[in-house]
């Protein structure tokens, strides 16, 4: 369309206070100078694809700072803007929300592969601290199919592919039906255009007889709904194309497809969603099975709707939707129909937009230590699977995945409900906990303030949320008693030198203890004596004063001790004992595979330094001889400098080169040099052998110039 700012404020005007226009305006005027003069792709002067965005974004129940956050998303990535001076003069709301889609636009999902999309939703999510960043994007986005024809394939074959693989399950779980709809469609004709003009045409050619046979049903329900006296309006259409070839695609025959004629009744009050349902019941005959009564049973996104096929006077099949005007409002924008906008100036999100994304994030929170393949199988378990929807006694709706178990729901509920669950009714019946859940059950938890989780429950329960919880009491458990069994060791140790426990472990000698090994507090010191990670001698060696360094106690021992591998409980092996702390120096960071030497330190045992190392050539005093064992499989970190021959972010290639290797990445530090960018990774890998694999792999990617261990 032809837009202009004009019509956007046209479209606005009635729902903000008038200040919130001029705001616009100049966010406008900001966005048609930055870029200035410049052209998109299909000619368009550059400012039209930001006032298209905002005028997508209109069509939900936006707020000011949206829009004009939209007005001035792509001035940073294309225009030379900043953020400091968007802050300035916009404010640091709009700023965020700009800064957020700046990175987010920056994002490229590398390939097809399901890892990559679902690492790309990740990262989407976890930059979408405030949910109208996600809004932005697929505003942005539903704008960009609109006019993608122009792209080149194999541009507009990346684009298809994030939209459908990242963008509409978002749109999806937000609820936004109209948007979700809209880039199904773009994405089927750009990505199978047979498909696609053989359904349109086979509707093209019917079309005229359905829209009359719609028309004549509109008109037929409209005269029995008037003379009952009910308040509503009508709307009806031909089901989207998309939807179609998702039915074909199915099995489906095109006779099979009920719903492709479909009407939709609103109606004043909730009342009379029933009267009308028993309206058209009594005229026309129900497909049987297709009633479903969503306002009674709401879905856990708040959508309502009372739904039914019938046979038609035509003997054509219809679906049937009847709601109040606040229902089809939920339906058609999903939980952004919720904005509070009238209230305290700029609108906010209500707390139960935030929540339908909530499981993602905490999901994403509890990610860091687990792979990338654990990690899909969750996204795929908890979000992309078929879901139940299950009642609490006072009828609330809980959405799970198919399978679950009354655990899992309790978990949902709260914490504390799933740890202390001892027992489930369903539907008045008591059952296992390892019950399978089924769609419309009512679950009663039964709880003892007394009991707590049991392992067994790893072996049954679906979500993620429900196997963190469980993992994290036990470790929380295993914690407490090797906390417990460190301090007994060091209680034993004090007794057997008949020292008083009150003067050794003074608030002094704690303090002193903490700062010299780099603990917290006294539980951290039990830890670490419950894990023998120090020993309790070594403990008290470093409180006193009047005895020999730690250092020179560990190296004297060294020195008297046969070496006596077979037993190591370490991965490296140390000259003299199985029982020295072993440490590895963060200036070299040594993997396994490695040629290694062994510093002894003051405090940190002995630190395990790469024999090149420029460190250890200035401290040969203490070098002693160390090798690695071989019947251990540990894991270790170390770091890479990975240099590129450009500043574009080539993150999401390196992150998919590591899932496919399976490189756990920790930390990335990036910066730009030249126009150029240079990433400082720490990974945590096996071996040499399979880090020098990885950097290899990188080597070969495109604007990879070198690869090498820090």
């Amino acid at each position: 369309m032809n837009l202009t700012i004009d019509k956007l404020i046209a479209k606005v005007i009635n729902d903000i206070p008038e200040s919130d226009i001029l705001k616009i305006k100049n966010a406008y005027n900001y966005a048609l100078e930055h870029p200035k003069n410049k052209k998109r792709l299909n000619g368009d002067d550059y400012i039209l694809h930001p006032l298209n965005v905002a005028y997508i974004l209109s069509d939900l129940n936006y707020d000011v700072d949206s829009i004009c956050a939209a007005l001035l998303h792509e001035t940073v990535n294309h225009g030379g803007a900043t953020i400091s001076e968007i802050t300035e003069l916009f404010g640091e709301d709009i700023a965020m929300l700009v800064d957020s889609i700046s990175k987010m636009n920056k994002l490229e999902l590398p390939d097809d592969s399901n890892a990559a999309s679902l690492n790309l939703r990740k990262v989407l999510v976890g930059l979408a601290k405030d949910v109208r960043v996600l809004f932005i994007k697929i505003a942005d986005r539903i704008h960009n199919l609109r006019t993608g024809d122009v792209l080149e394939k194999e541009a507009l074959k990346r684009k298809v592919e994030e939209t459908m693989t990242v963008l509409i399950p978002i749109a999806h779980r937000l609820g936004i039906n109209a948007w979700k709809s809209e880039m199904e469609d773009w994405c089927l004709k750009y990505s199978k255009p047979d498909v696609y003009k053989d359904i349109e045409e086979k509707l093209a050619v019917s079309r005229r007889e359905l829209e009359d046979n719609l028309a004549d049903m509109q008109e037929e329900i409209s005269e029995m709904l008037i003379e009952q006296n009910i308040s509503f309006h009508i709307k009806s259409r031909v089901k989207s194309v998309y939807s179609i070839y998702n039915k074909l695609s199915h099995g489906k025959k095109w006779n099979q497809i009920y719903d492709i004629l479909a009407l939709r009744i609103i109606v004043e009050k909730v009342s009379d969603c029933y009267l009308a349902i028993g309206l058209i019941h009594a005229k026309y005959r129900p497909i049987p099975g297709r009633f479903k009564d969503y306002i009674a049973m709401p879905k856990e996104n708040m959508y309502q709707s009372l739904h039914t096929g019938i046979f038609g006077n035509d003997n054509h099949r219809y679906e049937v939707q009847i709601r109040t005007e606040e229902m089809d409002l939920i339906a058609e924008k999903g939980l952004a129909s919720h904005w509070s906008y009238k209230e305290g100036g700029a609108r906010k999100t209500k707390s139960l937009m935030e929540q339908k994304l909530e499981l993602f994030r905490n999901l994403i929170e509890t990610s860091d230590n687990i792979t990338s393949e654990d990690f899909n199988n969750q996204v795929q378990t908890d979000f992309l699977n078929d879901c139940i929807y299950v009642f609490t006694p006072k009828g609330d709706v809980v959405e799970l995945p198919v399978s679950s178990t009354p655990i899992d729901f309790a978990y949902r509920i709260h914490s504390g409900v799933g740890d202390t669950t001892i027992g489930a009714i369903v539907n008045d019946r008591v059952v296992p906990l390892d019950y399978e859940l089924q769609n419309n059950d009512i679950i009663e938890i039964k709880t003892n303030p007394n009991s707590t989780p049991n392992k067994e429950w790893l072996k049954f329960v679906k979500t993620s949320h429900a196997k963190n919880r469980i993992k994290s009491y036990f470790n929380k458990q295993e914690k407490d008693e090797i906390t417990i069994k460190g301090k007994n060791l060091l209680n034993n140790e004090l007794r057997k030198r008949k020292l008083a426990f009150e003067e050794v472990l003074s608030t002094e000698n704690i303090k002193k203890l903490c700062k010299e090994l780099h603990f917290n507090d006294l539980n951290d010191i039990y830890f670490a004596i419950g894990t023998l990670r120090y020993t309790s001698a070594y403990i008290i060696d470093v409180i006193s004063s009047d005895k020999k360094s730690a250092a020179d106690v560990l190296m004297a021992k060294m020195m008297r001790i046969p070496p006596k591998a077979k037993k190591a409980k370490n991965e490296v092996l140390v000259s003299g004992t199985t029982d020295i702390l072993v440490t590895y120096a963060n200036c070299c960071k040594p993997v396994f595979g490695d040629e290694i030497v062994g510093f002894v330190t003051k405090g940190e045992g002995v630190k395990i330094h790469r024999k090149d190392c420029e460190n250890i050539i200035l401290n040969k005093e203490r070098i002693i001889n160390v090798s690695w064992n071989n019947e251990k499989e540990d894991s270790y970190e170390t770091s890479i400098i990975i240099e590129t021959i450009s500043a574009k972010n080539n993150l999401l290639d390196i992150i998919s080169k590591a899932t496919t290797k399976n490189i756990s990445i920790y930390n990335i530090k990036t910066k730009i040099v030249d126009l150029n960018t240079i990433y400082e990774m720490t990974v945590k890998v096996k071996s040499k052998d399979e880090l020098d694999d990885f950097i290899n792999s990188l080597s070969s990617l495109k604007n990879i110039r070198k690869v090498k261990r820090k």
